[in-house]
């Protein structure tokens, strides 16, 4: 029997054999290749909330681990989960069904290819999540590119060439250089076990390189500002689907990758780079939701406000202790749920009317009510509301700053104020007003597939915003354990950089 995690990661791999063996030319090759996507993505959701099920919140450590051999031994084929990366994969597997489900009526060219190149980068996403190697950790984090790539390219906007290009230019550099610290920190600690890695110390020297290194790709992948540029254009040229999964999982691999390898492996360069990592969440928070303000496309409004809620993350991240830490990973998974449902309600908007300006709509709640109320969840959930996720995420990533830097803290709570500026401005513009314009007339509301779509992301983003404890039951320990491997690290450093002094010997 195939161990679990080896099944959730290439199970979406039998879907794409079966496509190309029983998908023929026309639409009913096009029809069965959207069915074999769809029930693979759910096949495989079902195997993540059965290792959810498998899974002790209460255990330090990874479980569900697979060792075997590859490439002489030197690098293994080892992969695992714990309480941070595991929400990460129920996410990405929670998402691809409803991805799918969206692109049915409005991809119409090369189905078959397309559907392909979502289950492939389902693989690659689960597989950055589940890897314990870090070679085998970043041969899935490149691979993720190439059909990300193809996804903008071939079925995106006007511009989707240069958007795709862009998009892999800026973080195939990046990643140019993690790779080179990758190397070095084999050749220094003679392995690639990302366990063995994470309790290794390596000298402070090297640390700030390695911390740069690594800092190079995540900040990108993130994005942080000022390498944030790429993301608007990709959103924008990309499909709905393809916008779904960039800004919700895509984007969290660099948050991922700051938890997973900066903090813990590089502890003395976090600490120290932590005002600067500061000062870019900051300004990301209040200079991104102010070019937010600015936009007249309502996608690149929300690719903006994706850049402003990730500098939550990063703010949170560096602050180092608890609440931040817990606050950027709810927020990571709130951004997952709300972004990615806030990109959807665009698609059921864009394959009706077939453009993303705000002055092209105006007064639609009138009719589509049901659209109305589904939009009104998310953006408020964008804002920040209680009761919903993105509320907690927020909240507990400053109060975990306000510990740390008490004007850090003050500079990003205006980013708050300014989302509810461009959020409910967005939606007033777009939703409310006199229904003037002839071609809204007689725009028809949410069909059943739309609203089957959002009703998860809906009750996700309802649910966990009043009882946030089942993502705090599963991430708890592993966020402990984390941090006293970070304090344990800054401890004996501390501890060898202070002068011992001994008495003279009479």
């Amino acid at each position: 029997m195939m161990p679990l995690l080896s099944a959730i990661v290439f199970f979406p791999l039998i879907g794409v054999l079966l496509i190309i063996l029983m998908a023929r030319e026309g639409e009913e090759g096009d029809h069965l290749a959207r069915q074999i996507s769809l029930w693979t993505t759910v096949v495989v959701f079902g195997f993540s909330l059965y290792a959810w099920y498998l899974f002790d919140p209460t255990k330090h450590g990874f479980q569900l681990t697979e060792n075997a051999e590859w490439l002489g031994g030197t690098i293994r084929y080892r992969m695992g989960v714990d309480g941070i990366s595991l929400p990460f994969v129920i996410l990405t597997a929670f998402l691809m069904p409803l991805c799918i489900l969206a692109s049915w009526e409005s991809i119409e060219k090369r189905v078959k290819e397309y559907m392909i190149a979502f289950l492939i980068l389902e693989t690659l996403m689960i597989g950055v999540f589940t890897a314990l190697d870090i070679v085998v950790f970043y041969l899935f984090f490149e691979g993720g590119l190439i059909p990300m790539f193809l996804i903008i390219g071939i079925w995106g906007g006007p511009r989707r060439v240069y958007a795709s290009f862009k998009f892999f230019l800026y973080t195939l550099l990046g990643s140019v250089l993690m790779l080179i610290a990758i190397m070095a920190m084999y050749v220094t600690a003679g392995t690639t076990d990302i366990p063995a890695l994470m309790a290794y110390h390596f000298p402070r020297d090297m640390q700030t390189w390695l911390f740069l290194a690594f800092l190079a790709s995540f900040a990108v992948k993130l994005p942080m500002w000022p390498v944030h540029t790429w993301l608007p254009d990709a959103h924008v040229e990309a499909p709905t689907a393809g916008s779904v999964i960039l800004a919700g999982i895509l984007l969290k691999m660099g948050g991922y990758g700051f938890l997973r390898f900066s903090l813990p492996m590089f502890p003395d360069a976090s600490v120290m780079f932590a005002p600067m990592m500061f000062t870019l969440s900051v300004v990301a928070i209040v200079y991104t939701s102010l070019v937010a303000l600015a936009q007249e496309d309502i996608k690149k409004l929300i690719a903006y406000s994706s850049v402003a809620h990730m500098g939550f993350v990063t703010m949170g991240l560096f602050a180092l202790n608890r609440q931040g830490v817990d606050g950027a990973v709810v927020q990571m998974i709130s951004h997952g749920f709300i972004s990615a449902a806030l990109f959807l309600c665009v698609g059921v908007i864009y394959d009706r009317m077939h453009t993303r300006e705000i002055k092209a709509y105006g007064g639609i709640v009138q009719r589509m009510p049901i659209y109305a109320a589904v939009f009104m969840v998310f953006t408020l959930g964008n804002v920040g509301l209680p009761g919903t996720t993105g509320f907690i995420g927020e909240f507990l990533s400053l109060v975990g700053v306000f510990q740390v830097n008490t004007w850090v803290a003050i500079f990003a709570t205006t980013g708050i104020i300014l989302s509810a500026g461009y959020a409910l401005w967005l939606y007033g513009r777009v939703m409310f007003g006199a229904l003037e314009k002839a071609s809204l007339q007689k725009i028809p509301d949410m069909g059943l597939r739309e609203v089957i779509v959002m009703a998860p992301l809906v009750a996700a983003t309802l649910y966990f915003g009043v009882y946030p404890k089942p993502i705090f039951n599963l991430t708890g320990t592993a966020v402990e354990q984390t941090l006293a491997g970070i304090k344990s690290k800054l401890a004996d450093t501390a501890s060898a950089e202070t002068p011992t002094h001994t008495a003279a010997v009479p």
